[in-house]
């Protein structure tokens, strides 16, 4: 597949993902669209999203705003923040914090 093609996609799944952002708190079923639109032109032309996919829900789409549709937690002894949904699916992401050791 030509570059010019993954450049394109690329260019609008950041605009779809920029958009679901400005729309999370006042229009959450349009955010949640445009997070799976932007979800199925990166499956369709195989484009790994990469930190992308840590901002939204991989269950219900939901674009996440920490405090407003998403609790966000620490867990300090694994290394872990952990990020529960409204829908309740949670996602674990590693960091590394100043006292632990890697």
């Amino acid at each position: 597949m030509p570059e010019s093609v993954h450049q394109i996609v690329n260019e609008r799944i950041a605009i779809l993902l920029g958009l679901a952002e400005k729309n999370a708190k006042g229009h959450p079923k349009r955010s949640m669209r445009y997070v799976e639109l932007a979800r199925k032109l990166a499956m369709r032309y195989r484009i790994r999203l990469g930190k992308l996919k840590r901002k939204f829900c991989r269950k219900c789409n939901r674009f996440w705003v920490p405090g407003f549709n998403v609790k966000v937690r620490l867990v300090p002894r694994k290394g872990k923040v952990l990020y529960e949904c409204e829908c309740g699916s949670k996602a674990y992401l590693i960091y590394k914090g100043a006292g632990r050791q890697a």
